[in-house]
């Protein structure tokens, strides 16, 4: 029988795929959880920021239903209702917790310092800019056009809705892929600020790199990062690169503007042979 051999792919890379909320917008990610919080509030529920935070990067709707389950918030819900939140709950949930997102969006859609240096320090390295988020399209569309004002325009944009299950599935990743026309896999590279990011560009085959400092798992301002004791600040920055580290990624980096350096480092380990499944 005739078989056919693989032909290896020694880079460069073709296309980065950032995530939107703390890692090219609102540093913080405070928009998504402000939202999220007072859609449980003003049904008499106070979750806390862990709660909220625990859960960032899925889609929304599925982000609701996990923060439903919580034990401490269904309890409550029970006791407030008589019964435990049910799909038709979630899905009042879901609508307001859009409305609160969208008239919010100015509030929080300002750019990650650096980012258009970035994105044009990406292009000039011959990277298309991809992105992903958890969001329908219907919010998508009011965030495209905040970032557009700004001055940033990836190539591509695909939310959860445009595709059967959002993150960690790889389907955003894929349908990225395709709309920007780049293959293999291993010559593209996610960058997300949660865990589901990083499982997302991992479960497509991606190379991932994980932001540590504006975005979730950090979960403060800008404001609040520069003005923290640089001893804790390091300290939360380790804390967090070690979760993001035990999750697969790849690469670690601060913030958007370490990235142009992980592609240097990754087009290095491609020439050598090296793909993101491989132990090196």
């Amino acid at each position: 029988m005739k078989t056919t051999r693989k032909t290896p792919f020694y880079g460069p890379l073709k296309a980065a795929v950032l995530d939107w909320a703390g890692t090219a917008v609102d540093y913080g990610c405070i928009g998504p959880i402000m939202a999220f919080r007072e859609v449980f509030r003003t049904r008499f529920i106070e979750p806390t920021y862990e709660e909220v935070r625990a859960s960032m990067g899925l889609d929304k709707m599925e982000h609701l239903r996990v923060m439903g389950a919580i034990p401490r918030i269904r309890n409550l819900w029970t006791a407030i209702y008589g019964k435990e939140p049910v799909e038709s709950d979630f899905l009042e949930m879901y609508q307001h917790f859009e409305e609160l997102r969208i008239s919010a969006l100015p509030e929080h859609s300002t750019l990650v310092p650096g980012l258009l240096n970035t994105v044009s320090t990406l292009r000039g390295m011959g990277l298309r800019i991809g992105s992903t988020t958890g969001y329908n399209s219907v919010v998508t569309n009011h965030m495209r056009a905040e970032a557009a004002k700004l001055g940033y325009w990836p190539d591509c944009v695909v939310c959860a809705s445009d595709v059967p299950a959002g993150r960690p599935h790889p389907w955003m990743c894929l349908r990225n892929a395709m709309e920007l026309g780049v293959y293999p896999m291993a010559s593209m590279v996610k960058v997300g600020d949660t865990v589901h990011d990083i499982l997302e560009g991992l479960n497509a085959g991606m190379w991932t790199v994980a932001v540590t400092t504006s975005g979730n798992e950090m979960g403060l301002s800008h404001d609040e990062v520069q003005e923290m004791d640089p001893a804790a600040l390091a300290r939360r920055q380790h804390s967090i690169a070690t979760r993001m580290q035990v999750a697969g990624a790849h690469f670690v980096v601060e913030d958007i503007q370490g990235v142009p350096a992980v592609v240097e480092e990754i087009n290095q380990l491609l020439a050598q042979g090296i793909h993101p499944e491989d132990d090196y």
